[in-house]
Parts: structure tokens; sequence; C-alpha cells
């Protein structure tokens, strides 16, 4: 496995999560990290990315709760959610270099 997302899980709205996208290879450090996701029914979304320099730039709903952030050491990235919303629900998958992690389910209850 390439890429793997992790640290999904059921939380109660207004909660958070912290999700990983780890990379096993060293393209990681070098390459921008996409993080998006699918609710049930819904098509592929955009939430946030990071370039292997640092910019950043996040969805509309994703901004002033959510934080992507990245250790190229680690060859990992993260994606901080807070205070979590039931729209929230979703599959949550990274993409690094053109490869795709499996994802990550978030479940936000009311």
């Amino acid at each position: 496995v390439q890429l793997q997302a992790s640290g999904g899980g059921l939380v109660q709205a207004g909660g958070s999560l912290r999700l990983s996208c780890t990379a096993s290879g060293n393209f990681f450090s070098t390459s921008g990290m996409d993080w998006y996701r699918q609710a049930p029914g819904k098509q592929l979304e955009f939430v946030a990315f990071a370039t292997s320099s640092g910019t950043k730039d996040y969805a509309d709903f994703a901004k002033g709760r959510f934080t992507v952030s990245r250790d190229n050491a680690k060859n990992t990235g993260y994606l901080q959610m807070n205070r979590l919303k039931p729209d929230d629900t979703g599959v949550y998958r990274c993409t690094v270099a053109g490869r795709w992690g499996q994802g990550t389910l978030v479940t936000v209850s009311s």
C-alpha cells in the first residue's frame, strides 16, 4: 500500500478528529497532498490541499474549522477537523502524486 488514510470514526457534532495520510515511499515530501471526501450518495468533493513547500488552501466549508498540515520527514500528512457537523460525514481520502489512499470513514452524529 503506497498511501493510507486513517483516523476516522464516529464523533458527535461539535467534536474533533484528526486524519492521517501516510505514504510508503519517497514521493511524499516532494509532492502536494490533497484531501477529498465523499458523502453518501454524493460526488467526491475537494476539502483541502498542502503543497510540499507548505502552501495551503481549503474548500469554503472547511475554512475556519479544518487545518491541513504535513510532516515530510514522516511521509505523513494530517487533516485536523474541528467543530464537526453531520454534513461532514463521509469517506475521506488523500491523494499524493497521483496516488489515492483507500479512505477513512468519518461519521458525525447529531
